[in-house]
């Protein structure tokens, strides 16, 4: 679906086309076309590499998606693919963002993801003076709406990794539920890792060095974005090792619970097979035996039953065992 068609030159909005009208009246003016889409139909994508010219290796990449974040350079046009996270309840949502750069145009190509770039083209019409270097600029500005969309997730997970490390010392905490939410964690900073890592060297090429010259004029711009993915990694792998150790911790907490368990177990068994032994030596039927006809000796059998159960149990109670 088509979302904009629009003619900037310097820096300001002159015209606006559709799909079919769009190489017309690029050939008309001299600014830069923008183009935005979503969910585009085959149609649409034909309509598109006809008027624009468009690389087709990079025409297949995104009518299949599902690609890596990545750069490709194709003669004088740029072609780049991002990931688009959304939180969910069960993890997250990965979209795609393609963007394709060249002297004269900027298409952004958004698949199964339900944000929207308005704030970034209303960001970028009250700064006609940025808008001026061209589509390089407008690539800068939706790489960097993406990347700033990294930061609430990664601190929405180290909320809960927080949260779960206070709970993983209470006594009464289910250490199954910790393990099954301190996976779920582990599977989101992996899905967070897998749209940044591979995106870091991807604005790398865009600053310093043999820079695309079409991105020449915003160099210090997409410094400033590699600048975030740096920071937005580091908080990942902070939080891998965290997350590692956590779980080391739970595991640990879980066998010393089983432990105390099972020394609890022993030592009430210990007790019951004192008492056991010592009745069944008086629960022998001999014909003679000490004690057999003597009016005390039953009491005297339960009183040194209880006594031994109760100095075993004071000795398990002294040692930690109850």
């Amino acid at each position: 679906m088509l979302i904009n068609c629009v003619i900037y030159e310097e820096g300001r909005v002159v015209a606006e086309s559709d799909l079919q009208g769009m190489a017309a009246v690029l050939a008309s003016r001299p600014g830069f076309l923008w183009v935005a889409l979503r969910d585009p139909s085959d149609a649409e994508l034909d309509q598109l590499q006809a008027a624009l010219d468009l690389p087709a290796l990079a025409m297949e990449d995104t009518r299949h998606g599902q690609q890596r974040p990545k750069l490709e350079e194709y003669g004088d046009t740029l072609f780049a693919a991002l990931h688009m996270l959304e939180p969910k309840a069960d993890g997250m949502s990965v979209g795609e963002l393609h963007i394709f750069v060249g002297p004269r145009f900027v298409v952004s190509v958004r698949h199964r993801s339900g944000r929207h770039f308005l704030g970034v083209r209303e960001r970028c019409e009250r700064e006609p003076h940025l808008l001026r270097q061209g589509p390089g600029f407008v690539m800068y500005a939706l790489m960097d709406a993406v990347v700033d969309g990294y930061f609430p997730l990664v601190d929405d997970v180290e909320a809960q990794l927080e949260a779960l490390e206070a709970d993983i010392f209470e006594p009464l905490a289910d250490r199954y539920d910790t393990v099954r939410s301190l996976f779920a964690l582990k599977q989101r900073l992996a899905t967070l890792r897998h749209a940044v890592a591979p995106l870091l060297e991807v604005a790398g090429k865009l600053h310093g060095g043999r820079v695309p010259a079409v991105c020449s004029q915003s160099q210090d711009y997409f410094r400033d974005v590699h600048d975030h993915l740096v920071r937005i990694l580091a908080s990942i792998d902070a939080g891998r090792e965290t997350l590692i150790a956590a779980t080391q911790v739970n595991l640990t907490l879980v066998t010393l619970d089983e432990s105390n368990v099972t020394k609890r177990l022993a030592a009430w068994a210990a007790i019951f097979a004192a008492s056991t032994a010592l009745a069944g030596i008086w629960g022998m039927n001999f014909q003679h035996m000490p004690e057999l006809h003597w009016t005390w000796g039953y009491p005297m059998a339960l009183g040194v039953i209880g006594s031994v159960g109760g100095l075993l149990y004071w000795r398990f109670k002294r040692s930690g065992w109850l």
